[in-house]
Formats: structure tokens, sequence, C-alpha cells
């Protein structure tokens, strides 16, 4: 009888044991898990923070680039108005030199 008690109190002990190891591995498992969200958190904020940069830096070149395109437009209107200007001139020049 003796013996049956000890296996069956040693038996519950290694029940207890195990109980309280699943509860730690759980309680492990839950920090691990925990853990892997905020990092992964984490990650998604830096990079919508980055793409928010990379965002803004492009627009700030758009408007840099329609900027230089509009002086370039502008700067080629001028030159060609010279131009056709040069040419008007050239003209009437040659009408009032020319015999007539």
């Amino acid at each position: 009888m003796a013996d049956r008690e000890e296996q069956l109190l040693k038996k519950t002990k290694r029940a207890e044991k195990r109980a309280a190891e699943d509860i730690k591995q759980l309680a492990r498992d839950q920090a691990r898990r925990k853990a892997n969200l905020a990092r992964e958190q984490a990650i998604e904020e830096d990079q919508k923070e980055r793409e928010a940069k990379r965002a803004e830096k492009r627009a700030a070149e758009d408007i840099k680039q329609l900027a230089r395109d509009q002086a370039r437009r502008k700067a080629n209107l001028a030159r060609e108005q010279a131009t056709a200007e040069a040419q008007e001139a050239k003209k009437l020049k040659a009408k009032k030199q020319s015999p007539e």
C-alpha cells in the first residue's frame, strides 16, 4: 500500500511539475509572440516613415523639375521671339536698302 501511495504521490508531483512547465512555456511563447508583434509593428512604422520621406522628396523634386521645365520653355520662347524679331528687322532693312 505504501508503494502504491508513493507511486501515486510521485505521479501527482510529475503531473504538477509538467503543468508548471507548461504554464512557463505558454508564458514564454506569449512573451515571444508579443515581442515579435512589437518588432513587426516597429518595422512597419519605420517603412511608413521612409515611404513618407520618399514621397515628400519626390514631390519636392517634381516641383523643382516643373520650375526648371517652365524656365526652359520661357527661355526657348524668348529665344524664338528674339530670332523672329531679328529676322523681321533684317527683312525691313533689306526692304529699305533695296531699290524700288
